[in-house]
């Protein structure tokens, strides 16, 4: 595959480009270290698996950060006590298939289903939560772009991590917590589907349909796809719990050599704009008001 194999969409201003900063602005080529943030340690290869293959392609290194070990995804008794490191080798295998080399991926070991009572930095219980370890691991890699799981009704873990992304990622570029690494900002955020769609809010807010809750979407040749099935292959653990995963993904097919992927990109810090309130208040003091 080539970066000619892919194309760029923008739904909302009906723009095409073959270039990758329509996804993330201000692209850097030779400049640019994009964090995918996976739930799971399958959720990278079945939401932004295409994307996590055109990145080198434009100039870009992947790195990716596994939040839970695994532990809750054994379908045997049998698999129980070893499943977080049958998993860990399953992921170092299939993600090879990529090309991403075991270095690349970075495990933070939280249990299945229980990445959301460690949102934060300290804990009631007085342990260290999530911030602690995503902070200075993003101010380590240098990481320029971040690609998080859709926060919407999918899974509890996916929901944390984004809210992880939302609140942690933002900080690894402020003037905080200087003994964490040196502050290194980054400069754009998105969201990837694995199963679920994204929330009706963002779509409703930009006076989009409901229907419509993506704003970008990449379009992938058929190899990107047939890829993606050979990496998942690797967890063997999990082939019955992945089957019916892998069969929807005949929908994201656009034709007999194309498949999609759709992403949302989002602000994790929206600036309140007070001149829409100062204007309403010069309105209201034109018209005398009502005392």
């Amino acid at each position: 595959m080539n970066r000619a194999d892919f194309t760029f969409y923008h739904l909302r201003s009906g723009e095409k480009s073959p270039d990758i900063s329509l996804l993330f602005p201000g692209w850097q080529e030779g400049d640019e270290r994009v964090a995918i943030f996976s739930p799971h340690d399958d959720d990278a290869l079945l939401g932004p698996g295409y994307l996590l293959q055109a990145i080198p392609l434009f100039g870009g290194e992947v790195e990716i950060i596994i939040f839970c070990n695994g532990s809750g995804g054994y379908s045997t008794i049998e698999h129980k006590p070893i499943i977080s490191a049958l998993r860990a080798r399953e992921t170092a295998q299939a993600y090879q298939k990529l090309g991403i080399v075991e270095s690349k991926i970075h495990r933070l070991d939280y249990d299945d289903y229980s990445v959301w009572p460690f949102i934060g930095w300290k804990l009631a219980t007085g342990a260290e939560g999530t911030f602690q370890k995503i902070l200075p691991l993003l101010r380590k890699l240098k990481i320029t772009r971040v690609v998080a799981p859709n926060g919407y009704q999918e899974h509890l873990d996916h929901t944390a991590t984004f809210w992880v992304a939302s609140f942690d990622t933002p900080q690894a570029g402020d003037p905080v917590m200087a003994d964490w690494g040196e502050n290194y900002p980054v400069r754009s955020l998105l969201q990837y589907a694995v199963w679920s769609d994204f929330s009706p809010e963002d779509a409703f807010l930009q006076g989009e349909s409901p229907t419509i809750r993506a704003n970008l979407a990449l379009k992938a040749p058929a190899k990107a796809e047939e890829n993606i099935q050979e990496a998942m292959q690797a967890f063997r653990t999990q082939a019955n719990i992945i089957a019916g995963l892998m069969s929807e993904r005949a929908e994201r097919q656009i034709s007999q050599q194309e498949f999609i992927e759709v992403y949302l990109s989002f602000d994790p810090r929206p600036k309140c704009d007070y001149r829409k309130y100062i204007n309403k208040i010069e309105e209201i003091d034109k018209r005398g008001g009502k005392e």
